[in-house]
């Protein structure tokens, strides 16, 4: 096990990120357990921090199969997993439905974390997306192609532990990628952790109020 808690791969992670110290960044937490990371690089960075809230989009008669994923956003980000959907026989009015049932789930996060705190200003700021660990990648291929879509001056992936496979794909998402730990036996995130319990929706309501939007002039 290579970290202590979350606490830990934060600070391990703001050193690898200081260089970017005094620059227009914006870190994006994965909730719940990137944000705790998250925290630690935005004591370091002295930078906000928003959340990138993913929800996968389940087969309506095997949810637990995702047949794509749908991003927070103005427009909201669908990631579509055709395949899927084509081998389930899922019409189109079918994914649209879940669509708006996980979208009203993303609008309720948002509303519980962050109350009405607008999201954070992302175009031509460099967009740090940070989470706990990475496995197969999938929710955070979507995250990052929302990203992208807000029109970043740079967007950078930024996790403490993951697979090398997942990390080579997600060269082709991000303009830089940083991975503390690369395990080829990976299993799960949790692995990697003495304590990977889970954060609460509390913690993150705390730790977001502590690092508000900047005012802008």
């Amino acid at each position: 096990m290579t970290f202590k808690n979350r606490t830990d791969a934060g600070r391990q992670l703001a050193a690898r990120l200081a260089h970017y110290k005094g620059q227009p960044v914006v870190l994006l937490a994965l909730p719940r357990g990137g944000v705790p990371v998250a925290a630690e690089v935005a004591a370091v960075l002295g930078a906000p921090i928003d959340l990138v809230l993913v929800r996968k989009i389940g087969v309506p008669m095997q949810p637990e199969l995702a047949m794509g994923a749908i991003v927070d956003g103005d427009p909201p980000v669908v990631v579509r997993n055709e395949d899927v959907i084509r081998l389930a026989g899922v019409d189109e009015s079918s994914f649209q439905a879940v669509c708006e049932g996980e979208l009203a789930e993303i609008t309720r996060r948002r509303r519980l974390y962050l109350g009405g705190r607008a999201p954070t200003p992302v175009k031509d700021r460099v967009a740090i997306v940070i989470d706990d660990g990475i496995a197969t990648g999938a929710t955070t291929r979507a995250a990052l192609r929302a990203i992208r879509s807000r029109q970043p001056k740079k967007l950078i992936l930024a996790v403490p532990v993951g697979p090398p496979d997942t990390i080579e794909t997600m060269q082709d998402e991000a303009d830089e990628v940083h991975c503390l730990e690369i395990h080829a036996d990976f299993g799960a995130i949790g692995y990697f952790y003495d304590d990977f319990r889970q954060t609460t929706d509390q913690e993150v309501i705390d730790i977001l109020a502590k690092y508000p939007q900047p005012r802008t002039t």
